[in-house]
């Protein structure tokens, strides 16, 4: 876990990997579960023995979008900005999904604040993440995520 004092120590680690998550595990039923939230039950995901069988990547992968909703979850367990009463998800900027998350892998995040702007009452961080797959030498997800910060 990465403290971070405050605004000033932010601003001056702008162009820093800051920290590396925690690993998440990537279960069928995290899966399972997403894909009955979301309404996406595309086979690839949730029909194990129809991936066996006809699935190129050998067995049932995550969803992209998966992947994407853990990166708050990431950042809680690798940053902790102390003097923020609330930060908030502004959006994504750039996101892509170069590789597959296979069912039973486990994820991690990079993430290197690429930015900080002034905003009313509090900053703007812009961080690039990337999303590794344990054993994969490609990432799953390259993102640019964009938080508001109030102190």
């Amino acid at each position: 876990m990465r403290n971070i004092a405050d605004l000033a120590e932010l601003k001056a680690l702008v162009g820093t990997e800051l920290a590396v998550s925690s690993w998440i595990a990537i279960s069928q039923q995290r899966v399972d579960t997403f894909a009955d939230a979301t309404l996406d039950h595309q086979w690839i995901h949730v029909d194990v023995e129809r991936c066996k069988r006809e699935s190129p990547f050998g067995g049932p992968v995550a969803h992209g979008f998966l992947t994407l909703s853990l990166l708050p979850a990431m950042f809680e367990n690798a940053v902790r900005m102390v003097d923020v009463n609330m930060a908030l998800n502004y959006g994504l900027n750039k996101v892509r999904f170069p590789a597959p998350v296979p069912v039973g892998s486990r994820l991690r995040a990079r993430l290197t604040l690429a930015s900080v702007d002034d905003i009313e009452a509090g900053a703007q961080l812009v961080w690039s993440v990337v999303v590794e797959c344990e054993g994969s030498e490609r990432p799953v997800c390259v993102a640019e995520f964009v938080m508001r910060r109030y102190p």
